[in-house]
């Protein structure tokens, strides 16, 4: 399997309206997307690593129209964002252009700083020629860097590697069942009995699996 670890920067073109509007405030800046996808009727959720004033992070996302529904954990100017959003910007159509070139996304997307300017940092993984397949197709205003390109070495920083099986697993189902939409789809008495839990335990994961989270993403 191959990996391409590639840079991308941009001239006026917007990336992500709400990591821009958190971005764009030097009290909280977007550190990289640990998670992104499409739910339903284009809403998103996704995860993203905050530095700085979590605070002033709520504050903005308070008063953004993208932002649906949000939760931020985190302490010492470290946090988690998870968020429902109403757009992806030029992130989901990236996204679209790895899905329809067969490639997969190795998590995390990072912001990282070019010269003056911001970019994202992002490793795909494939087939040479499909690698090739998806630069051509990469929309007007972008610029590629490409900084490595070999076989793939698996990351440390992967949810499985995070999560124990059982965690995973109750986090991908409650994915799936509409958990994390607004409102809400499932509960976690209905999660529980597809995974043959008691509702107590089931919390206790989620309490767990956000803890994690926290430190895995943060530290």
């Amino acid at each position: 399997m191959r990996s391409a670890t590639v840079v991308l920067t941009w001239n006026e073109v917007q990336v992500h309206p709400i990591d821009e509007l958190l971005a764009e405030n030097e009290t909280v800046i977007v550190e990289a997307i640990r998670y992104l996808s499409p739910v339903h009727d284009g809403m998103y959720v996704e995860l993203l690593e905050l530095r700085g004033d979590l605070d002033h992070a709520r504050a903005l996302l308070d008063h953004s129209p993208d932002a649906i529904e949000y939760d931020v954990v985190g302490s010492g100017g470290r946090g988690v964002a998870y968020l429902q959003c109403r757009t992806a910007g030029l992130v989901d159509e990236l996204l679209s252009i790895l899905h329809e070139h067969e490639l997969v996304l190795d998590w995390p997307i990072r912001y990282i700083d070019v010269g003056s300017s911001r970019g994202i940092q992002l490793t795909v993984l494939g087939t040479n020629s499909a690698i090739r397949r998806a630069v051509s197709d990469l929309p007007d205003g972008i610029t590629l860097r490409l900084e490595r390109l070999g076989e793939y070495e698996p990351s440390a920083g992967e949810l499985s590697s995070i999560l124990t099986d059982r965690q995973l697993e109750l986090f991908e189902l409650a994915v799936r069942e509409g958990y994390f939409e607004v409102p809400r789809e499932t509960t976690h008495r209905e999660l529980a009995e597809k995974l043959n839990l008691s509702t107590g335990t089931v919390s206790e994961h989620f309490q767990r699996i956000e803890a994690k989270l926290v430190a895995g993403y943060v530290d």
